[in-house]
């Protein structure tokens, strides 16, 4: 029997259950999701379901990541709800790629792990599988086991296990509808030039599921734990002097009122910090920015696309303004003359929580 996998959370228990009903069966796990987006999310959602397959000695294959091609088939159906008619061409998509990988592999059975999601309509997965089932002769094994205690028991293997708990189904468009809704930002979609990790990004929850899978693999005790932060997210910002943008480089958390922008002077100085006379704004010359940093950066375009670790930018910061909790500008540029500089910062600070390994 081929089973579609989604995610490790809807698989984990569903897998569990197959394999119990079906004990003479030769069951492979078969993970084709090209609607997860971003690409990240793609990897991280394939290392958990990996890590499940493994702990439950079944052997998984990977399908391939068409998205250009889900993208054509989903045209024009962006904007409708989750469980509506997107999501159906969704489904679609994923079992008959899924039927097809079982007729080369020469199953009998194939089924899915989307039943057991409670955001996915087993009504309509039941008519596209048996649909499927007469089209390529392959038996569509349909089970409802989120029914009774299902979830309840769903909930409890996650958690027994250290599954990855998403947050959104995985397709963009339903990311979309859900982050407006909340009113949030979409974070998820966002990601630095420079490659930096950022707090609660999907990079940086791929790096603490790695880390899961090697405390895992050598058998030491931990536990992931869920924590409240002041999250920020910078969505542009530039200097300019005389109507000409300079390098320059944004420390985290620095932000502008007044609708993120300011035209400032140079006001005075101290410990090699430069104070402008508006907006609690700050200034560093890169040559301070090195030694606060231990660095030896050459000019802030490298130090732009080479920056520190968030966490040792931040460390910077408190050395620097000798405050935790400071929101204000700092920017770093390569020289700093007594001239006007109209300065623009368009960044986000807000509540959010993120997952930790003790």
């Amino acid at each position: 029997m081929l089973v579609h996998i989604c995610c490790a959370v809807d698989s984990h228990y569903f897998l569990e259950k197959i394999k119990e009903e079906y004990p003479n069966e030769e069951i492979i796990g078969y993970f084709y999701d090209p609607n997860i987006h971003p690409y990240s999310e793609y990897r991280l959602r394939y290392l958990d379901v990996e890590y499940s397959c493994k702990k439950l000695g079944i052997e998984l294959l990977e399908g391939s990541y068409n998205l250009e091609e889900w993208l054509k088939k989903v045209k024009g159906l962006e904007h409708l709800p989750e469980k509506d008619e997107r999501c159906v061409v969704c489904y679609d998509d994923r079992l008959e790629n899924s039927v097809q990988k079982a007729k080369e592999l020469n199953h009998n059975k194939f089924t899915t792990t989307l039943l057991i999601s409670p955001k996915k309509s087993q009504e309509k997965l039941e008519t596209i599988g048996k649909y499927l089932e007469k089209k390529y002769e392959v038996e569509f094994v349909f089970k409802d086991y989120r029914s009774g205690n299902g979830m309840e028991l769903q909930g409890k293997s996650v958690k027994e296990n250290s599954l990855y708990r998403q947050n959104y189904c995985g397709c963009l468009f339903g990311l979309t509808i859900q982050r407006d809704n909340q009113k949030k930002l979409m974070d998820e979609m966002f990601n630095p030039i420079s490659n930096q990790i950022l707090p609660d990004s999907i990079e940086e929850r791929l790096e603490l599921y790695k880390t899961r899978n090697n405390l895992e693999d050598s058998k030491k005790d931990y536990k992931i734990i869920k924590q409240k932060f002041l999250n920020y997210r910078l969505l542009s910002g530039k200097v300019i002097v005389n109507k000409e943008v300079i390098p320059s480089y944004i420390f985290a958390y620095s932000i502008l009122n007044n609708k993120g922008q300011s035209s400032a002077r140079l006001e005075f100085i101290k410990d090699d910090i430069y104070y402008f006379n508006r907006d609690d704004i700050k200034f560093i010359e890169l040559e301070i920015f090195n030694k606060y940093a231990k660095k030896e950066y050459k000019n802030i375009k490298e130090l732009i696309f080479n920056p520190p670790l968030f966490k040792e930018e931040l460390e910077i910061r408190d050395k620097i303004l000798n405050n935790p909790y400071d929101l204000s500008a700092l920017i770093v540029i390569d020289k700093i003359e007594n001239v006007k500089y109209d300065i623009y910062i368009n960044s986000a600070v807000y509540e959010d929580t993120k997952e930790e390994i003790i």
